[in-house]
């Protein structure tokens, strides 16, 4: 049976518990650009008493166009990671795309995020649930954009057949046409009857797929986060940058770094409140 609440290095997300925030640019672009968001984003996180995971990914394999910026690689990436976790002591993330990747990556990362367009691929689910049970780690699935949310059970029974317990479910929007997005909110309690703590992703839901490069409508970002928070939502994913406009990967739905400590207090005061309901 999944765990609920999560331990997640030293906080706790699901059931009664403050909000979780998984937060970085989407891509590591440099390690200079990367050191200085994390370790200002640890700041903002110390100072306030917020849970943060720290995210960028090492390649993102899934660009549109062959000539896209995909990152550092697997090995410079996670070395990468490995130095914001121990000069900020923030509990690091990034995402895998094959199997072979699992056990690396989960000597570095808290959590192994599966990608929403490989989140029906068996081999990779059970290769990243067997490396993050090693070592003592978490799974989290987003929910492809072309599956009900119903159907997400089955990603979190391949996990609990390789004995990890410790899952988390990301939202990420749903297919709507071409070239559009939409949360429908239902998502969040439905994956929670899983058993499952749930996460928005407030950035990638403000995607507006299509074309060479994917656009985004950034002025969505914190209208949804805030109904997320308001149905009950465990944690909020969102994707930060220096300055959004100069970025190398989904610069249009990646929040201004500037802005990150006014969301997060919002989020958390509105979170608390969700949870005086309950009490």
């Amino acid at each position: 049976m999944v765990a609920n609440p999560v331990s997640i290095g030293q906080w706790t997300c699901g059931i009664g518990q403050p909000l979780l925030f998984i937060a970085g640019p989407c891509v590591i672009e440099s390690e200079v650009m990367i050191l200085e968001t994390a370790k200002y984003l640890a700041e903002v996180a110390e100072e306030n008493s917020f849970q943060l995971v720290f995210k960028s990914s090492f390649d993102k394999a899934n660009r549109t166009s062959i000539s896209s910026f995909r990152g550092p690689g697997l090995k410079e990436g996670l070395r990468i990671l490995d130095r914001v976790r121990q000069e900020t002591g923030l509990p690091v993330t990034t995402d895998i795309h094959l199997p072979e990747q699992a056990e690396q990556a989960a000597e570095v990362c808290a959590i192994l995020q599966i990608p929403a367009f490989l989140a029906r691929q068996t081999d990779l689910i059970v290769a990243a649930a067997e490396a993050a049970k090693k070592h003592g780690g978490t799974v989290n699935v987003k929910k492809p954009q072309f599956v009900a949310p119903e159907d997400v059970i089955h990603a979190v029974r391949k996990c609990e057949s390789s004995g990890m317990n410790n899952v988390l479910l990301t939202e990420r929007g749903t297919t709507f046409g071409y070239g559009r997005l939409i949360n429908d909110m239902q998502c969040i309690p439905i994956m929670q009857q899983m058993g499952c703590p749930v996460v928005f992703d407030a950035t990638h839901s403000v995607q507006r797929p299509g074309g060479a490069s994917t656009g985004g409508a950034r002025e969505m970002i914190q209208p949804l986060a805030r109904a997320a928070v308001a149905c009950g939502c465990d944690g909020v994913f969102m994707e930060v940058h220096p300055n959004p406009d100069e970025a190398m990967s989904d610069g249009p739905n990646q929040l201004p770094l500037s802005q990150a400590r006014q969301v997060f207090e919002q989020l958390s005061q509105l979170r608390e409140t969700v949870l005086g309901f309950d009490r």
